[in-house]
Formats: structure tokens, C-alpha cells, sequence
């Protein structure tokens, strides 16, 4: 899902970019305001999890590359989309500058769908399913395959408006791979989030009460 550079025009990327920086001056403002000492060690986690997890790439016809994303399992649980869009920033631009995974001039982009979209779908693709009844667990697991498949059709449809691939043909290819690879993603999420509520639900930004006192 990195889109590398040159897969986009200068003057299109400018403009995620510029999208992309909203976001982040609001995920700092999160990051001032919520990120408390006993959050930071969670945070660091987070980051080094989301980094291994993105780290198996598969290659996807037209030169792009499907992975799991991890944005909806930082906003589940730091409780907030801006906690995707902080944390997946600052993997991103490790990756790029340091890895070479992903584009400079295309990392506005790639924090857009994975950070922004990935985030903001994650977490309230969550908060709907729980309000609505569905349990916890389910509940993470069939946002985090959302955030993974709509951020992927995302960067389709900006690849296709880019002319690097004809629209359809990236849906599909984008689509197909994403929507496999965020079953994955879905079961991790699930995963770490019942194992956290279990070990430590006081690190849950929605646990209740009786949970954190457990």
C-alpha cells in the first residue's frame, strides 16, 4: 500500500501533503494533550508492532504492495483516530527516510490512507459496531479489515486519478489483495485487543471502571 515516488505528479502529491498536515498538527495536538507518561511505553509498542506487521510486503500487479496497515489497532486502543494518525507518521517517515519503503514526496499520501483513513475508519467502524451490539473483539476485528480495505481502494483511486493504472483494474487488484490481507489484520486486532483487556484492561482508553480496577 506505500506508494513510491513517482507514482504520483509533484503537484499531486503537494497537495496530500498539505491534506496530510492538517491531520498531523491535530495528532500532535492529541498527542500534547492525552499522550501521558504511562501512555508513552504503549505508544513505543504500538509503533514497533505496526512496523513489523507492515514490514511483510506482498507485491500487487502494477507495481504496488499489499500489507497489513495497524491503524485501526492504535485508535482502538489509545481511544482516538489521531492516535493512528501520530503513530503511523512517525513509522512512516522511519520507513521512508531510514528504509526506503515508500516515497518521500508520496508520504503525504501514504499517512492519508493509512494514518487518516486507516485511523478514522478503524475507530469509528468500531465505535459503531460495539454501539450497536456486536462484542468487542468482533467489533475490532471487522473495523480493522475496513481500515485495511478502503485505505487500499483509497490509493487506487489516487493511483487511478494519477493515470499510474487504469481505475478498475486497481480496484480489483488493490481490492482483492487487501481484502485477504485484512482478514489478517482483522484476527491480529481481535487478537490484541482481547489479550489486552485481559492482561491490562487499565490500558484500554474505553475500559470502564470495573475493568481497570480488575
Amino acid at each position: 500500500m506505500h506508494i513510491p515516488d513517482a507514482f504520483l505528479p509533484l503537484w499531486q502529491s503537494a497537495i496530500y501533503w498539505i491534506v496530510a498536515l492538517v491531520f498531523i498538527v491535530l495528532a500532535l495536538r492529541w498527542a500534547k494533550n492525552e499522550l501521558s507518561e504511562d501512555k508513552i511505553p504503549l505508544v513505543a509498542v504500538l509503533a514497533a508492532g505496526i512496523f513489523a506487521i507492515q514490514a511483510f510486503n506482498l507485491p500487487v500487479a502494477m507495481g504496488t504492495s499489499g500489507h497489513l496497515v495497524g491503524g485501526a489497532l492504535a485508535a482502538i486502543v489509545l481511544g482516538s483516530p489521531y492516535a493512528a494518525v501520530f503513530i503511523l507518521t512517525l513509522v512512516l517517515i522511519i520507513q521512508g527516510i531510514i528504509f526506503g519503503d515508500g516515497g518521500l514526496t508520496t508520504m503525504g499520501v501514504n499517512i492519508l490512507n493509512m494514518g487518516v483513513i486507516g485511523g478514522f475508519v478503524g475507530f469509528y467502524g468500531y465505535q459503531t459496531l460495539n454501539g450497536v451490539g456486536l462484542n468487542r473483539y468482533a467489533s475490532a476485528g471487522v473495523a480493522a479489515w475496513l481500515a485495511c480495505f478502503i485505505a487500499a481502494l483509497a490509493a487506487s483511486v489516487e493511483m487511478a486519478i494519477a493515470g499510474t493504472f487504469p481505475l478498475v483494474p486497481g480496484l480489483i487488484a488493490m481490492g482483492t489483495y487487501h481484502a485477504a490481507i485484512g482478514i489478517i489484520e482483522g484476527i491480529i486486532t481481535a487478537a490484541a485487543i482481547y489479550f489486552i483487556a485481559t492482561a491490562r484492561p487499565d490500558m484500554l482508553v474505553e475500559s470502564t471502571p470495573q475493568e481497570a480496577a480488575a
